[in-house]
């Protein structure tokens, strides 16, 4: 039985939906038979030890490169191919295509029998571009299948590959693990610790960046607390644009209906969606089409949780979501749009209980993260 080699930028410790997407994975598939080849989270000697600590825990080998970035390069190559015949890995899977799937040749010199490189999000902004086009056309040439999120993602990035390359690619997205994220999962103790047990909430788990919409909501607030007084938008999450969405709620003159949590633990994610009665993200397309939205796990965790929820139109969001049954996909950047379809849900206790029922279905029925792994053994 031969072993697969996981050549990837992104793994965990460092954070982000990518990491936890190869993480998840790998747990689930056969740990004697994989070998993960990794870069270095962070060079600080923090970093450096988080990262030992958190490979010792695997149970699987995690062999790290010394660099931050882990690029194509001829020294990076020589060591995979290194790491392919060491370990008898007659598989590769580039956890993100662009650019780790440039080694493709040289692996299968090396004796990779089967090669898979997976899409995100960033891939379909490649396609846009004239010397990141080629580079995916390489990459689809050099590999037997390359994976996409959902529809969205594969319309773009096939107009980037052959016709041969196209007609190859399958789809394979991140999963939810149902276990984990429930209707049951506390949100009752974090409603309680945040004094907002007797409340409408509007819960938006996600980092803090313009595209995914936290400032749509706060700008929904006004019409939103016309039609529902008490109720209390829960930011949940941290990033770069904390500042700008603080001013905005003060500006807007609705900051003591806006509570913002900060970074928060994994392990306590489940928790704060199951605060909520609606989970609303009205992430927007920016920068021409170069930052979109891959697909939005954050709607499926919210079904497993039993929520409905409000998506935005960017990208691949609305694969995360069955219109009409699960939530609605509102417009991207609007309001108005944002406040109507919220508004309609705070105010219809049983339209919410249905829809986040089926959402919940629908998890099992399709998002379960074994499901998915099956179909990664099976293109390995």
């Amino acid at each position: 039985m031969h072993k697969t080699l996981i050549v990837t930028n992104d793994f965990p410790p460092r954070p982000g939906g990518i990491q936890a997407f190869l993480h998840n994975m790998a747990l689930r598939l056969d740990r004697e038979r994989f070998v993960v080849y990794a870069s270095t989270w962070k060079r600080s000697r923090e970093g450096i030890e988080a990262t030992a600590a958190f490979d010792a825990e695997q149970p699987f080998t995690v062999v790290r490169d010394r660099t931050t970035m882990l690029l194509p390069t001829p020294g990076a190559t020589r060591r995979a191919v290194g790491l392919l015949r060491e370990h008898g890995c007659g598989s590769v899977w580039f956890g993100a295509a662009a650019p780790l799937g440039l080694m493709a040749p040289a692996l299968r010199r090396a004796g990779a029998t089967r090669l898979v490189a997976t899409t995100h999000g960033h891939e379909a902004g490649w396609a846009q571009l004239p010397a990141a086009r080629q580079l995916l056309r390489r990459i689809g040439e050099s590999t037997d299948t390359i994976t996409y999120l959902g529809e969205y993602t594969r319309s773009r990035i096939a107009t980037a590959l052959t016709p041969e390359a196209a007609r190859r690619m399958v789809q394979l997205p991140p999963g939810v693990d149902e276990k984990t994220f429930h209707p049951g999962s506390g949100g009752d103790e974090v409603r309680a610790r945040l004094g907002l047990t007797d409340r409408p909430v509007v819960v938006c788990v996600s980092r803090l960046v313009r595209r995914k919409g936290q400032d749509t909501l706060i700008r929904a607030m006004p019409r939103i607390l016309a039609a529902e007084p008490d109720t209390v938008l829960l930011i949940v999450g941290g990033g770069p644009y904390e500042g700008d969405l603080r001013r905005l709620a003060h500006d807007t003159g609705v900051a003591d209906s806006v509570r913002f949590t900060g970074p928060v633990p994994w392990s306590e994610l489940p928790a704060h969606y199951g605060a909520g009665d609606v989970f609303a993200m009205p992430c927007r397309t920016r920068r021409g089409g170069l930052d979109v939205e891959g697909l939005g796990i954050v709607y499926l965790e919210a079904s497993a949780t039993g929520l409905p929820v409000v998506a935005g139109d960017s990208g691949g969001a609305p694969d995360a979501v069955l219109d009409g049954e699960t939530g609605w996909v509102v417009r991207g950047g609007d309001p108005a749009d944002a406040a109507e379809r919220i508004i309609t849900l705070l105010g219809d206790p049983e339209l919410r209980r249905r829809m986040g029922e089926r959402g919940r279905q629908w998890v099992e029925e399709k998002w379960r993260w074994d499901l998915l792994a099956e179909h990664l053994k099976a293109l390995l």
